[in-house]
């Protein structure tokens, strides 16, 4: 419960921040993930976001109907996906959406003293493991 309590709160602050892009945290992320790694198939996408792959799918298509994304069948049961062109040309917003992003992640982080952050950080990776999610390279406090 505690776990779920912490992500509910980290969701509701995120949605706070990003409330004035008019676009939701997953597909914040994938278009982040989008403008970083141009062309990824949707289960690649998937992967980077820790997600089921139905459910990408699904956000995909509501996505490509806003125009927030462009998808391309590849192969038979492959999409290839990335950000349209009008989202490519800005991509100094992208980077100051990135840093309010990283920014909330310090600002929570800050909430606890310095030398338990980094232990923090280890751990979740520890439980995110035994929950079955791959290890992922996390952006760290600096």
């Amino acid at each position: 419960m505690l776990l779920r309590r912490a992500w509910y709160g980290l969701n509701k602050a995120f949605r706070r921040r990003i409330a004035h892009l008019r676009i939701t945290p997953d597909q914040f992320t994938v278009m982040r993930t989008l403008l970083e790694k141009e062309g990824i198939t949707q289960r690649e996408l998937a992967q980077a976001m820790s997600s089921d792959p139905n459910t990408v799918a699904s956000l995909m298509e509501r996505m490509e109907r806003a125009s927030l994304v462009r998808r391309e069948t590849r192969y038979k049961r492959s999409s290839c996906a990335s950000a349209p062109s009008h989202a490519r040309r800005a991509p100094a917003n992208t980077r100051r959406r990135a840093r309010a992003a990283l920014a909330m992640q310090s600002e929570i982080l800050s909430t606890l003293p310095g030398d338990a952050q980094e232990p923090f950080l280890r751990n979740l990776e520890i439980v995110a493991e035994a929950a079955g999610l791959p290890r992922r390279n996390h952006p760290r406090r600096k």
